[in-house]
């Protein structure tokens, strides 16, 4: 990564080129989009840490959200610098209920809600709220209605699954990402109930197996919606898939110890199959 900025600051002294904003709204668009790309990285690269013992890295996600800051002071009618913003408060409202003592991974369904940080959330509301008023609404806007969707449900139960979907299904025609599809099929799973939820989310997944085969979430993803479905045995087998890729020790801790009891209760099921009554004679 040294070399590579060596190399640019050279090519930069070389060809004369100076550090201002491009003349025409286009190019200033352009530019915008890169900026609030990289943010986006660097907040959830701290929020989510790729790799090593700490699921976050909360000198990276801080950074973010104050670099956000600055951008939205600077252009506080941009719809897009809004939301991001609203999206980084509204996410990093959870972390101090995502994590246990120990520094072990808790999912949403099993974090202590009270411990969310709702000056936060009263930020980041208000913001996406008048970001989507009346505004022609982009991506971040969109990450940041499903996080205020989470944020303000008393519980997983009470969430409004159904609408949460439906904004995943706006996210994923605007964007086309695979990663967008993998949550609008967990959010459809958990709109549809344990009927025919997961059988509904499992087949969303299908057109993902060539862009994210391999990739630890989509194993994390279809061991949940097995597990949601009762399928105990399937569910042990790609949890373990996914935290023999995953880099993150947390997340990977997590995975095995799903793993570990997606396989407990198929031997409990198969248990007591095996312990049922002998069949009649007619």
């Amino acid at each position: 990564m040294a070399q590579r900025i060596s190399r640019a600051k050279q090519k930069i002294r070389e060809s004369g080129l100076r550090f201002e904003l491009p003349a025409d709204e286009v190019g200033q668009a352009t530019r915008m989009r890169s900026v609030l790309h990289v943010l986006y990285l660097i907040f959830n690269e701290g929020y989510a840490a790729t790799a090593g013992p700490l699921l976050h890295r909360v000198e990276l996600s801080a950074e973010a959200v104050r670099l956000a800051r600055m951008v939205h002071r600077m252009r506080p009618g941009d719809g897009e610098v809004t939301g991001l913003l609203a999206l980084m408060l509204l996410t990093d409202a959870r972390r101090p209920a995502r994590t246990g003592p120990g520094g072990e991974l808790i999912p949403l369904d099993e974090q202590d809600r009270s411990r969310w940080d709702q000056a936060l959330i009263a930020e980041g509301t208000a913001l996406i709220e008048a970001a989507i008023a009346g505004r022609r609404v982009g991506e971040y806007q969109l990450q940041a209605a499903i996080a205020a969707e989470h944020d303000r449900a008393a519980s997983v139960a009470e969430t409004d699954w159904a609408r949460i979907a439906a904004l995943y299904g706006l996210l994923e025609k605007l964007t086309g990402n695979p990663m967008v599809t993998l949550n609008r099929a967990i959010a459809v799973a958990m709109a549809r109930g344990p009927g025919d939820g997961p059988a509904a989310g499992l087949a969303l997944l299908e057109r993902l197996s060539g862009p994210l085969e391999g990739h630890y979430r989509l194993d994390a993803v279809r061991g949940h919606l097995r597990e949601l479905g009762g399928d105990w045995a399937t569910a042990a087998q790609h949890y373990q898939a996914a935290a023999g890729r995953a880099t993150n020790l947390a997340e990977q801790q997590y995975l095995t110890m799903q793993a570990a009891k997606a396989s407990a209760r198929a031997a409990q099921a198969a248990a007591r199959v095996s312990d049922g009554p002998p069949a009649g004679n007619g």
